[in-house]
C-alpha cells in the first residue's frame, strides 16, 4: 500500500490506539536490515538520535518533510539526466558524473537554503558560502537562475520563525 502511495492508518485491534508509525517504522527497519536495501546511512541515523530531546527536536520532522518532498519532486528530473548521461554520444560516463554533479550542487543549494530557515547562523554561514562561490560562479558560461520564492516556502519560512520564537522563549525559561 505504502509503495503504491496509498495513505492510510493502523488501529490496534484491542486497544484501538493508532500505531500507524510504529507499523511504518517497523517496515523501515525491517528493509534497512535487508542487504542492498539501505537507505539511511549510519552517520544520518546517529544525527537523528542526537535531536531527540534536544532543542532542535520540534524542527526536525518538518525539515525532514521537507526535504523528503523536494527530493520526490526532483526524482523524475534526476532519472532524467541519468538517462540521458548514458546514451550513446562518446562521453557516456562524463555526461552521467556531470549529471551527477550538477544534480548534487542542485540539492546542496536546495539543503543550504532550508537550514538557513532553522537557524540564524545557517543563514550567515550559507551567505558566506555564497560569497565565496560568486567569484567562481561568475567563470561560468551560464549564470545559476535563482527559483522564485513559492507560497509553500513562504509559508514554511513563516511557520519555522514562529517556531524559533517558541523555542527561543522556552529556552529563556528554562
Amino acid at each position: 500500500m505504502v509503495k503504491k502511495g496509498d495513505d492510510f492508518v493502523v488501529f490496534d485491534a484491542k486497544t484501538n490506539e493508532d500505531i500507524t508509525r510504529s507499523v511504518l517504522t517497523q517496515i523501515i527497519f525491517e528493509q534497512e536490515g535487508k542487504d542492498g536495501q539501505n537507505l539511511l546511512p549510519i552517520t544520518f541515523l546517529r544525527q537523528l538520535i542526537r535531536f531527540y530531546g534536544d532543542s532542535m527536536q520540534a524542527l526536525v520532522p518538518s525539515f525532514l518533510e521537507f526535504s523528503i518532498d523536494r527530493l520526490t519532486n526532483e526524482q523524475q528530473s534526476f532519472r532524467d539526466q541519468i538517462t540521458g548521461a548514458f546514451t550513446p554520444k562518446g562521453l557516456v560516463g562524463t555526461d552521467m558524473f556531470a549529471a551527477m554533479e550538477e544534480q548534487t550542487r542542485k540539492n546542496m543549494k536546495m539543503f543550504t537554503q532550508a537550514m538557513s530557515m532553522f537557524s540564524p547562523l545557517a543563514q550567515a554561514g550559507a551567505k558566506s558560502s555564497e560569497s565565496s562561490k560568486s567569484a567562481e560562479s561568475s567563470k561560468s558560461a551560464e549564470p545559476e537562475a535563482e527559483p522564485a520564492p513559492t507560497p509553500d516556502i513562504e509559508a514554511m519560512k513563516k511557520q519555522m520563525q514562529d517556531m524559533q520564537k517558541q523555542l527561543d522563549s522556552l529556552a529563556k525559561q528554562g
